[in-house]
């Protein structure tokens, strides 16, 4: 007899600045899931946040268009009951029309990465793919994971976290961090809302684009290194791949050179000496221990002149778009892209069932 299929729970989309790459992600993810093991369900968050379950054929529009792709809201209404069955529920006619074995969320910025999308499914009683609620909301929040990042001895640079009532100067934080400095929403990704400063002008113009996405801003110094890359897989002894560089052509890794202009070239493995390769692989899966970081992650360095190895941050639920780093470096390592999504849903059930055991009364 054959073996039943998992039926795997693809959810995109959602409240958040970065709801396009979120789409672009699991267009790649949903081509490459396993046809002869699972039945793939995708379900859309629109930017309103509703969940629309989708049709295989036509969950998206313009999906070759990174510019123009959006969600097809023509798809049936539903809601996730957090009875602990898993099941979808259609808000046509309120009856069962779906009960999951695993969500993976391929869901990037707040409302899907910052822990809030976790704990809903963990109430739900459903296995998700990736870190849970603490892993995940460390991870996205900028300020506290560097914090973390310092109190574990990693090596950071020097940053700045300014809440939107804070007065803020110019003149005190160029002193003390320098020109020119980065400043970013602490709790968002994907280069949204990022400004390299030179100046006082560009200084507030950046702090206010900045403050429209998230009330709390992370000023860092400019870090004069290569970008290097590293993915980190498993649950208690994950594993970390080969590291990979990012060249971009414009001034820095931005929105657009990562998902839409295409200027930067990704090289993987790094070319660096084998001892460096060894450092950031241990430093990578430390940075995802700090973090009790489950699943997976990846972990983004500055390489200086001298080989000093320096952690900007973690991205605890990486793009799975066609040019995204987490699963090409796996693929660089011996792990094809459809055998890393059969072991992230693998360590998904395997946390799972590990968190069944615990006991929930006294």
């Amino acid at each position: 007899m054959a073996k039943k299929k998992l039926k795997i729970g693809v959810l995109f989309g959602g409240k958040s600045a970065e709801h396009e790459v979120s789409l672009q992600s699991a267009k790649n993810v949903i081509n490459f899931l396993d046809k002869k093991k699972y039945e793939i369900i995708p379900i859309g968050i629109d930017k309103n946040g509703k969940w629309l379950l989708g049709n295989i054929s036509n969950y998206l529009l313009n999906n070759n268009d990174p510019k123009l792709i959006k969600l097809n809201k023509s798809n049936n209404e539903v809601i996730l009951t957090t009875e602990g069955s898993g099941a979808l529920v259609s808000m046509r006619d309120l009856k069962n029309c779906e009960k999951l074995d695993v969500i993976f969320p391929v869901l990037h910025g707040p409302f899907g990465e910052d822990g809030s999308m976790q704990g809903f499914l963990k109430l739900a009683g459903i296995p998700f793919i990736g870190p849970s609620v603490l892993g995940s909301a460390v991870g996205m929040d900028k300020d506290v994971m560097k914090r973390l990042f310092r109190e574990a001895g990693i090596p950071i640079g020097k940053f700045i976290a300014v809440e939107k009532t804070a007065k803020i100067s110019f003149k005190e934080i160029s002193k003390k961090l320098g020109l020119p400095l980065f400043i970013k929403p602490a709790n968002l990704g994907s280069s949204v809302g990022i400004h390299k400063v030179k100046n006082e002008k560009e200084f507030y113009a950046g702090l206010k684009d900045a403050f429209q996405y998230d009330n709390k801003v992370v000023i860092e110094e400019n870090i004069n290194g290569r970008e290097i890359e590293c993915s980190v897989l498993g649950n208690e002894n994950p594993l970390a791949s080969l590291p990979g560089e990012i060249i971009s052509n414009a001034d820095f890794y931005s929105y657009n050179s990562k998902y839409i202009d295409d200027k930067s070239v990704c090289k993987i493995p790094a070319e660096l000496p084998k001892k460096t390769i060894k450092e950031i692989q241990m430093m990578a899966v430390k940075v995802f221990k700090t973090l009790s970081c489950e699943g997976m992650g990846r972990v983004d360095f500055f390489v200086t002149k001298n080989n000093k190895i320096i952690v900007n941050e973690i991205n605890t639920l990486p793009g799975f778009t066609a040019i995204s780093m987490y699963p090409k470096m796996w693929e660089a390592s011996g792990l094809s892209l459809p055998k890393l999504l059969d072991k992230l849903i693998d360590l998904a059930i395997a946390r799972f069932k590990r968190d069944q055991k615990l006991k929930t009364t006294v």
